[in-house]
């Protein structure tokens, strides 16, 4: 644990920077600045492009009405399970 003769040891070696060059930025931080700005801006058109392409609702539509489909006990049907035609394959379970 650190006491408070050892802060105040550590405290008047650190080193007093106070000279003419004392919290000036260099032009490389500005040149870092200003390419994240510009990085920012163009990330943000492209997001804006993508949102522009994506629909208003996710709700899915509604179902269109589907017409009747024959019985499976109907004539139509049960000449096609007995006779089916030559070179087609049927699928189990429909």
């Amino acid at each position: 644990m650190i006491t408070a003769p050892m802060l105040t040891l550590l405290a008047q070696n650190a080193p007093r920077d106070t000279g003419p060059e004392f919290g000036k930025a260099s032009p490389f931080g500005l040149l870092v600045i200003v390419l994240l700005l510009i990085s920012i801006f163009l990330l943000v058109r492209s997001m804006n492009r993508h949102l522009r392409k994506l629909p208003e609702s996710f709700d899915k539509p509604e179902q269109p009405v589907v017409e009747a489909e024959p019985e499976p006990g109907t004539a139509d049907s049960a000449a096609e399970i007995a006779s089916p035609e030559p070179g087609t394959r049927r699928e189990p379970g429909g």
